[in-house]
């Protein structure tokens, strides 16, 4: 998202970017995070980040392919119908309500119930720079077994074509999809976010946003 991985999902958190110390913030600001991203063979960009995450397979599913498990550590605002054409909506202010226009629309491409969910984004916010260049990438994310109590969590952001928008977009989903995945096992190390104390911090880091050009 920004997904974040949204969410794109994970995707979505790329508009909720905070400012990092350095001037150059990359994937390997989130320990952990191992990136195995590819070129396609028609020359497109993959993004490709995974994490492993101390929970057993199921549960880290249910953290992102429900509303209550989504809202417990992505967004304060979420609803999911999970199912084929289903959606996942959300916003990361948690004054929003399911329907307003700014809110973050990914469509349910594909799911395998605990193992895999592909999106679509279908709608970003209206100040989301090229959301009609992210709207022909898709993001899958895998949900491996290491053993009872961890999980490996894969997500595959593809289609990424030529041109300087798509440039920008890989660049910025690259860094957002490794700040969900930390958060997501954050969640499981630390526990759900208590989104009255992080309001604050977001409401910064949306303003720092604005004031970068990054919304």
């Amino acid at each position: 998202m920004g997904i974040r991985l949204t969410l794109a999902i994970l995707a979505a958190a790329a508009l909720a970017r905070p400012s990092m110390a350095h001037s150059e913030p990359g994937w390997r600001d989130f320990s952990g995070v191992t990136n195995t991203s590819y070129v396609e063979p028609n020359g497109d960009r993959a993004i490709q980040l995974s994490i492993d995450v101390p929970a057993p397979r199921q549960a880290v599913f249910d953290a992102i392919a429900t509303a209550d498990g989504f809202r417990s550590w992505a967004v304060p605002v979420a609803a999911i119908d999970l199912r084929i054409g289903g959606i996942i909506e959300s916003n990361y202010n948690a004054s929003a309500s399911i329907g307003d226009r700014e809110n973050i629309k990914n469509e349910i491409v594909a799911y395998l119930p605990g193992r895999m969910l592909a999106l679509r984004n279908v709608q970003s916010p209206p100040t989301f720079a090229n959301s009609e260049l992210f709207q022909r990438t898709a993001t899958i994310i895998e949900f491996n077994i290491i053993d009872a109590n961890n999980t490996r969590v894969t997500i595959t952001n593809a289609g990424y074509g030529r041109g300087e928008g798509f440039a920008r977009l890989y660049d910025q989903f690259e860094w957002a999809d490794a700040f969900s995945l930390a958060e997501l096992r954050a969640r499981f190390e630390r526990g759900p976010v208590d989104w009255a104390q992080r309001a604050p911090q977001a409401a910064a880091a949306s303003a720092t946003a604005i004031a970068e050009g990054r919304r």
